[in-house]
């Protein structure tokens, strides 16, 4: 790989037998005469977390820059002027306008498209096309992943899965048409592969196999190419494509040993009935959900893609979390008959969820990215389609905005928008925010004020 008139290509790759190694923004990928005014792209992520929260253990009791952090939020303290708490916001098509029970359904259906799902289990599902694919299908092309789609706890798509609605509604946030879910990637493997494997599907295969035969990094197969490029490259430049390969090759031995240590070790006595854990994925859910964290990361970094969503867990989880004591189902605890230790069991639950966001985001601020940090430039939206997980309620739904969308979100606050401001207005004004213009979104009735 060579500089052309001293400047390389955003999209250009480290290349080797089965395997295509995107790189980090570079000096060298920005001419000299306009690296001062170049601006780094916008990223959009969602977050979603199943089963509500307890609220008022969640919600500043005061609005404006000198909110105080409840316990739940409290692991997002030290990130207080990098991110946007916003109460209010209702998906009124969650409810059951007429349709009966299903709110879980409901909840995950609507969050990213605004949109009452069509009630069916079969075949027939119908909902709409949600924010990360309205954006997707406009800007999609700049990046060679259009949006990637993930999740912490795997579910399949087909079957009943809530009181009649298909497990489709309830097991994918993202949706390509009002036919087509997009199914989620829940194994680090796979997402790495994706990520770093070359395009053609048979020569992956074959050189994945080689290099667990020789035990080798994906790295190892694009050296000759990372010498020539290096040869190429300024002190600085160097130096952050060092750090790059050394994050792609820890994140990659990581995914080696929890592969390995996932043989055999899993307790099926141990898991709720009908929590599902597949092989060859991390046990300890911390530990999976910073190993996809880490994933997404480089993902941005490489400028891959700019659009992702993430399930913490599927909606309707009843995952118990050992790893902080807890052996329940999490949706039954959420139906606590007002039992203390039940509720606080939640808010074990909802807290340890939320520190896996603060860690993600001091990550994302860790990494510069042109005149900030990655979060600096993106807008990473952390939320769930209930907010009270025992009455199944869809208003006041908890969200939080962090990123700055390269200086377009004004952040260090907590805002109260009027009771029913649908959450589909939030959606316009961050679609505004990556150059995308909808003139609406399922049940938005315009752009989100205050911002």
């Amino acid at each position: 790989m060579t500089l052309t008139n001293r400047h390389l290509s955003r999209r250009a790759l480290l290349r080797g037998l089965g395997a295509a190694v995107a790189l980090p923004a570079l000096d060298a990928m920005t001419p000299a005469a306009s690296r001062i005014a170049a601006k780094s792209p916008t990223r959009m992520l969602f977050l979603y977390v199943p089963n509500g929260i307890i609220m008022e253990d969640w919600t500043p009791k005061t609005t404006g820059r000198d909110f105080a952090f409840e316990r739940i939020m409290k692991p997002l303290e030290p990130m207080r002027e990098k991110l946007t708490v916003m109460s209010g916001l209702t998906h009124n098509t969650g409810r059951a306008l007429g349709d009966g029970p299903g709110d879980h359904a409901r909840a995950a259906s609507t969050f990213l498209t605004g949109v009452h799902p069509r009630k069916t289990a079969a075949a027939d599902i119908s909902l709409g096309v949600s924010v990360d694919q309205i954006a997707a299908s406009a800007i999609g092309n700049r990046t060679r992943i259009p949006s990637l789609e993930l999740t912490l706890e795997a579910g399949r798509l087909a079957g009943n899965c809530d009181s009649g609605y298909s497990c489709a509604y309830s097991n994918s946030i993202s949706w390509r048409s009002p036919k087509t879910p997009n199914p989620p990637e829940t194994n680090p493997r796979v997402i790495f592969e994706r990520l770093f494997g070359a395009g053609d599907p048979t020569e992956t295969a074959a050189s994945r196999a080689k290099r667990e035969r020789y035990n080798k990094s994906i790295l190892d197969f694009v050296l000759e190419d990372t010498a020539s490029l290096k040869a190429e490259l300024g002190p600085t430049d160097k130096r952050k494509l060092d750090e790059y390969l050394t994050a792609v090759r820890e994140v990659e031995t990581r995914i080696s040993n929890a592969e390995k240590l996932a043989t055999n070790t899993v307790d099926l006595t141990t898991l709720a009935p009908g929590f599902q854990k597949p092989m060859g994925i991390p046990v300890d859910y911390a530990e999976h959900a910073r190993l996809v964290f880490d994933l997404m990361l480089l993902g941005l970094q490489s400028d891959q893609t700019r659009i992702m969503t993430l399930m913490l867990a599927r909606e309707g989880s009843n995952r118990p979390y050992r790893e902080i004591g807890i052996s329940d189902g999490h949706h039954g605890l959420t139906h606590h008959l007002n039992k203390a230790d039940w509720i606080e069991k939640i808010r074990q639950i909802n807290e340890y969820h939320v520190k896996q966001y603060a860690w993600f985001l001091q990550r994302l601020d860790s990494v510069k990215d042109g005149d900030g940090s990655l979060l600096d430039h993106s807008l990473v939206v952390y939320g769930s389609g209930l907010s009270d997980g025992n009455r199944h309620t869809h208003h006041d739904l908890p969200v939080v905005v962090a990123g700055s969308g390269n200086g377009q979100l004004r952040n260090g606050r907590h805002v109260r928008y009027p009771k029913e401001t649908p959450m589909a207005n939030l959606y316009l004004s961050m679609l505004e925010m990556v150059d995308v213009r909808t003139d609406s979104l399922g049940d938005s009735t315009g752009r989100l004020g205050y911002i």
